[in-house]
């Protein structure tokens, strides 16, 4: 069992919404590259901080009133395997 500190590193997240959103909106999510989906859905990616800093982001999904329908960490730092 882990202590969970290690989600409180940098990572990078895959956060995928229903939803079309435009490639503007790049700099309101922090960055994070925008890329619409053929089937209505919208994957962003990108570098968070922290586990404050996704929250914040999570919160602006919501404040848009996007579905959100993943949320994935796909690359962080690495952990020695035992």
């Amino acid at each position: 069992m882990t202590n969970g500190r290690e989600f409180d590193e940098p990572a990078v997240y895959q956060i995928r919404v229903k939803g079309r959103l435009d490639r503007k909106w790049s700099d309101w999510f922090n960055g994070f590259a925008i890329a619409p989906q053929d089937n209505d859905d919208t994957l962003l990616t990108g570098p968070v901080a922290d586990q404050a800093a996704l929250h914040g982001l999570l919160g602006k999904i919501r404040d848009l009133g996007l579905p959100l329908l993943l949320a994935r960490r796909v690359e962080g730092r690495s952990e020695p395997r035992v």
